[in-house]
């Protein structure tokens, strides 16, 4: 209860005021920081294609976000910590879509069409390219990349290869050197040459060649028949 006299009822309703306005702005719910985080990566990926990584900075993705240095920092720490963060997301998505397509009851054949569809949809899409072309320029990220990329979703793939020998589809005994094969069939030159500035296929030409891949595996991995 607030008692308002003449020398010090304003101020006494005013400062409650204030009080009751400090504890209702507080800190934003979970989801809302959650929310603004992803915001800031968003913005980061997009300051990203438009300028480079060496161009990329803080005062540039806080100004195309909406929100602040500070906070950027509090969240990634540094530059590379935020492009850190982005390959980080692009890895996951990229790896839920990869199990995904593990996960159907399909043929051998059309699962196999599905991860090479994934994988050239993903790795020559402009998010892929952008972040392959700044962990050029960081060993840091190019180590993240890796780990987050090829060593995660490498094997993934592979487990599925070991389970099509183990059912007598497929004669290659080490799913790593089978995948090595699959990988190829699939992404041939195609990264390397995005990342040198040619237009990678267009999306008709990269369902074409995922069944291409997927075909031409099997024939290469079908179990060899006896004499």
């Amino acid at each position: 209860m607030v008692t308002i006299n003449n020398r010090t009822g304003w101020y006494d309703c005013q400062m409650a005021a204030t009080s009751t306005s400090v504890r209702r702005r507080g800190r934003p719910p979970a989801a809302e920081r959650a929310g603004r985080r992803d915001a800031a990566l968003d913005a980061a990926l997009a300051e990203i294609r438009d300028k480079g990584f060496e161009r990329l900075t803080m005062s540039g993705v806080a100004a195309r976000a909406g929100s602040s240095k500070e906070s950027l920092y509090v969240w990634f720490g540094s530059k590379e910590g935020l492009v850190a963060e982005l390959i980080r997301r692009q890895s996951a998505r990229t790896n839920t879509a990869v199990e995904s397509a593990l996960t159907t009851n399909q043929p051998a054949r059309e699962v196999l069409v599905g991860i090479a569809t994934n994988l050239l949809n993903v790795l020559l899409s402009d998010t892929s390219l952008a972040l392959n072309r700044a962990a050029m320029s960081s060993p840091a990220l190019a180590a993240i990349l890796l780990q987050h990329g090829r060593h995660t979703t490498g094997p993934l793939i592979e487990r599925y290869l070991a389970r099509l020998h183990r059912d007598g589809l497929m004669q290659f005994e080490n799913p790593a050197e089978a995948f090595q094969l699959f990988y190829g069939l699939t992404i041939q030159d195609s990264q390397i040459r995005a990342l040198l500035g040619e237009p990678p296929p267009n999306a008709a030409e990269r369902s074409r060649r995922a069944r291409s891949a997927a075909s031409r595996f099997i024939a290469l991995a079908a179990p060899l028949q006896s004499a």
